[in-house]
């Protein structure tokens, strides 16, 4: 039995998937969770095998946070990414999170049942475009001499609070700046981070320096 833990925030999307999953032999949702940090505390409690976990959620962690959180303190349960977002670059943050899976709302009922069932063997799983233009981008990083956790591989979004946080501007006026909330602010920095292998603001700031993001008068 696949044990299931649903994680979206909205709860008409919630309930049918619950009705969807309930409904096939061999599946069990055992709980829902309505953003990234209930997902976590429902997880911790409930172990499920798979966490059907939505990418963009307003209130508390996101899905790519909270898939980062789960994958090292569970790192027996998978988490399989269900989004409307086709775009690579949501595709390959869900890959570095540590997410097992990767498809789309759009995608046919059976669709998701096999990814469910991939996963929750211990299987990787993208939807069919994605995995060709996975490949695509890879080899065209390897030719460039690229390689992950370059500056090339954060978002638009990522890059400009890289460039505030190095100017020594704080959460509470990146977020002003840019019109987002604080904890929007904290889970890129957090993501962006990550991604470079920094630990700290000063190596963030020599990493600034040496991309050329920072100017002098």
């Amino acid at each position: 039995m696949v044990r299931i833990l649903v994680v979206d925030d909205h709860a008409i999307v919630r309930s049918g998937l619950m009705m969807l999953l309930n409904g096939r032999q061999g599946m069990e949702v055992v709980g829902e969770a309505a953003d990234g940090d209930e997902a976590i505390a429902q997880a911790q409690t409930l172990r499920p095998d798979v966490v059907l976990m939505d990418l963009s959620m307003p209130h508390g962690k996101d899905g790519l946070t909270a898939a980062a959180e789960l994958k090292r303190s569970l790192p027996e349960t998978a988490v399989l990414i269900l989004t409307m977002h086709d775009d690579e670059g949501y595709l390959f943050r869900a890959i570095q999170s540590g997410a097992s899976g990767y498809i789309l709302k759009s995608a046919p009922h059976e669709e998701l049942l096999a990814a469910i069932r991939h996963v929750a063997e211990g299987q990787a799983y993208l939807y069919p475009t994605a995995t060709k233009r996975l490949m695509s981008d890879y080899l065209d990083k390897m030719k460039n001499g690229e390689h992950a956790g370059t500056y090339e591989s954060l978002s638009d979004r990522e890059k400009e609070i890289l460039a505030k946080v190095a100017q020594g501007y704080s959460n509470k006026e990146i977020a002003e700046q840019l019109v987002i909330s604080v904890k929007t602010v904290e889970s890129h920095k957090s993501n962006l981070m990550e991604k470079l292998e920094l630990r700290t603001r000063p190596d963030l700031v020599k990493f600034a320096m040496k991309k050329g993001l920072l100017t002098f008068d």
